[in-house]
């Protein structure tokens, strides 16, 4: 008899946790439309402007380390979602209108909350001499929407023995030394009531990506042009996302 009980309380405990959660949604998305709407208000008068990803590379044993900085006028959660949401990346072209970087599939293999562990096949532009070609690329990705923080490691990929990564998106505080009294708040929250609901907030991301060829590959001259291409191409793709999240301070469905 107490079977069905426990079930039924299960169930209703399942039900509330949901609407727990499609609370919360619903506050999130209420709160990046108010962001938009002063990002874009914001654009006529004073447009931001996006300086180019600082990369730092290091090379250690045959083991290249990309550190990245970069900045998005886009709040936090828009950034995170440029990152993840596989329906951006057909939008990258070069100038021959070429795709650089194609999304070929997704797929959830578990999910916990906000936590999420996702199987991605990619496929990346390539050029040598008078030859060209896409690279596919198969990667697990360990997501996490709560800290805004993703990881990455490859599956299968050419040429490469490593390949792996990190990033993590962090809030910028745009109007705090004008509407809070030179007052650095500690949380979205705390900013919210400093300005008055009027504060903009940017976000800053830091990724850190290693890399290193297989043996053979990893002898000049080859291990040369492999660097330069992986170097080249990753920055060239986070400048694409600034240019997107650009467009998308301009007009919120340039990403749909």
């Amino acid at each position: 008899m107490q079977q069905p009980l426990k079930a039924e309380s299960k169930k209703s405990e399942n039900n509330r946790s949901k609407s727990v959660s499609d609370m919360n949604s619903n506050n999130v998305d209420d709160e990046e439309m108010e962001e938009g709407k002063l990002w874009r208000a914001a654009e006529k008068k004073h447009p931001w402007y996006d300086a180019p990803p600082k990369v730092k590379v290091t090379t250690k044993k045959g083991l290249c380390h990309m550190y990245v900085e970069m900045t998005f006028g886009l709040p936090p959660r828009s950034v995170y979602e440029l990152f993840t949401n596989p329906n951006n990346l057909p939008l990258f072209s070069d100038k021959s209108w070429r795709q650089l970087l194609v999304n070929k599939r997704r797929k959830v293999l578990k999910r916990d909350g906000p936590m999420q562990i996702v199987e991605v096949e990619k496929v990346v532009a390539w050029d040598f001499l008078w030859w060209s070609g896409g690279m596919p690329i198969n990667l697990i990705a360990d997501e996490n929407e709560k800290d805004l923080t993703g990881k990455y490691k490859k599956q299968k990929m050419k040429f490469m023995k490593v390949f792996e990564g990190s990033y993590k998106v962090e809030p910028i505080y745009v109007d705090s030394e004008r509407l809070c009294k030179n007052k650095e708040p500690k949380s979205p929250e705390e900013y919210k009531k400093c300005s008055g609901g009027q504060g903009k907030i940017a976000s800053k991301v830091t990724m850190d990506q290693y890399f290193q060829p297989y043996p053979l590959f990893n002898l000049p001259p080859l291990s040369w042009y492999i660097r330069r291409t992986t170097i080249k191409t990753t920055t060239t793709l986070l400048k694409m996302l600034q240019d997107m999240g650009a467009k998308m301070r301009v007009d919120p469905y340039e990403s749909s």
